[in-house]
């Protein structure tokens, strides 16, 4: 059967292309290896399950690795202790009469455990302690989807139960609990505060604070979707170039796993095989364009948290500069989703273009500022040859502007947002359009507009005085410079009560490049 990318289900080697992710996987090797206990905390199909089942695939033999999940329990599995405990031997009893570790004698170990009347959590502790007792091999349990149930005081009681037991093993041996125990989930279970026993009242601590701490960067990065690529090209000699297109794929995606294997999927199955930049920016667009659990899940969370919602914004829409603090709880949060990361500058920014154009999308289309492109359609926006006439669109947006009546509550902050809303009709369906917070050097760039296979940079600022402008015009000089462009676009939004020094757009020539220039008024009523 002939391979495919997948997007859908945990990774499989047999069916799936795949990134070789072995030298990241040594990482939890070790950690097992040393006896840790430890969470695997990413965001959603970051590559959680498939990370879980590289370790049961590789480990078992020298351990006795058991892999549980908690995605489809029933709720009357957590009314009680008793009925958790039931649950928990059932899904015991089941691991080992399924898969690779089928165990006649274990699974019986724990059908008959079953027959406890109404068991207690200590119970469950002695049965764990019974069961590594009476093997030869050390016991690693494997509990993904664990999110179900951080909200349940028994799920956070079997923590504690388990820490204790961890804490209690120097002192009973390495066979008086599981050797090691993982978990995977979205959500920070180490940073969850509950009260250890019911007489704590004003003492609380974390039922999950024994896990191993570790450094782990699970995106991909270009030489590791190469490892894909080659192995896709080994089978349907396509024949293109995979370093260029890894390092497409990566610029789309950061790296984010199943944007990856979506970018692929999507070159794969429905734009005819084209493995160029083109076809790479398209499939990016058509991703973008779905409804997935992935885009849902980030909107979702914007719905449900105001405080991430506004800080979203601020970061994206608003251009603010932010420095990445992972202790701020807001920031916390949103990196937990992998919404943001810290740039090599140490300041936030959007995970990775996709998301961009999704929040971006989400934002517009939730604003009520009736930024409308006339009715005479986007003809009059092109050139004969079909590419963008920029001029013409800062032009429009200028007299858009300067009728606009609510001057007075027109905050700086807001035109990059009001230029994004008048520009996306535009180029919807056929262009691209995205902020590349970090150059080479470590200089910001504000928008880069993809169309037509042609690129346009516009730098938009606050007016500040003629001084400023000329830095302005350095700036996007180098910015041109870098990308091997000859001409560039300055919008300067002016809240100035005078008239500014410029009345009409006009080319300019800096530095050796083209620069089109437009001061907006929005100061004067």
């Amino acid at each position: 059967m002939a391979k495919a990318f997948n997007t859908a289900v945990t990774c499989d080697s047999k069916r799936h292309y795949m990134v070789d992710t072995a030298n990241k996987m040594k990482v939890f090797e070790r950690l097992i290896n040393n006896g840790n206990y430890f969470t695997i905390n990413r965001a959603r199909q970051f590559g959680k399950s498939t990370s879980l089942k590289w370790i049961y695939n590789h480990l078992n033999g020298e351990y006795l690795v058991v892999s549980l999940s908690f995605e489809d329990t029933e709720e009357s599995d957590w009314e009680s202790a008793s009925t958790f405990y039931h649950f928990f031997c059932r899904y015991m009893a089941k691991a080992f009469t399924s898969g690779r570790i089928q165990n006649e004698q274990n699974a019986k170990f724990w059908v008959d455990a079953q027959k406890i009347e109404k068991p207690s959590i200590k119970d469950l502790s002695d049965k764990i302690t019974e069961f590594c007792q009476s093997g030869t091999k050390k016991v690693v349990i494997l509990i993904d989807e664990v999110d179900k149930s951080l909200d349940n005081d028994l799920f956070l009681n079997f923590l504690s139960m388990l820490r204790k037991k961890y804490i209690d093993r120097d002192q009973f041996g390495d066979y008086s609990t599981f050797w090691s125990v993982v978990l995977a989930g979205v959500y920070d279970i180490k940073s969850m505060k509950v009260k250890i026993r019911p007489e704590e009242e004003h003492k609380y601590n974390s039922p999950w604070n024994v896990a191993a701490d570790y450094k782990l960067d699970m995106t991909f990065n270009p030489q590791e979707i190469s490892t894909m690529l080659v192995d896709y090209e080994n089978e349907n000699h396509i024949g293109f170039d995979i370093k260029e297109i890894s390092q497409e794929i990566y610029k789309y995606t950061s790296g984010y796993p199943v944007l990856v294997s979506g970018v692929c999927k999507e070159i794969d199955e429905n734009l005819d095989r084209d493995w160029t930049k083109d076809g790479v920016q398209q499939a990016a667009k058509s991703i973008i364009a779905k409804k997935t659990n992935l885009s849902e899940s980030i909107t979702n969370n914007l719905e449900l948290y105001p405080k991430l919602k506004a800080f979203i914004k601020a970061v994206l829409m608003e251009n603010y500069s932010i420095p990445f603090d992972v202790n701020n709880p807001t920031m916390k949060f949103a990196n937990m989703f992998s919404i943001i990361k810290a740039n090599k500058e140490g300041r936030v920014e959007i995970h990775n273009l996709i998301f961009q154009q999704i929040l971006i999308n989400y934002f517009i289309s939730e604003s009520n500022l009736n930024m409308i492109v006339p009715d005479s359609g986007m003809r009059p926006y092109l050139t004969k040859s079909g590419d963008l006439n920029m001029p013409l669109i800062i032009n429009r947006f200028k007299d858009l502007m300067s009728k606009k009546t609510d001057k007075a509550e027109f905050l700086e902050r807001e035109g990059r947002f009001m230029f994004i809303c008048f520009l996306k009709p535009i180029i919807n369906g056929t262009g691209f359009y995205y902020s590349e917070p970090e150059n080479d050097d470590g200089s910001r760039m504000d928008l880069v507009v993809t169309y037509n296979r042609k690129e346009y940079v516009i730098e938009l600022k606050i007016w500040h005085g003629t001084e400023y402008e000329i830095s302005g015009r350095d700036q996007l000089s180098e910015y041109l410079d870098a990308r091997n462009l000859a001409e560039g676009y300055l919008v300067t939004f002016s809240f100035l009560k005078e008239k500014t020094a410029q009345e009409k757009p006009e080319w300019i020539e800096h530095n050796g490049k083209q620069i089109y220039e437009a001061v907006i008024d929005c100061g004067k009523e």
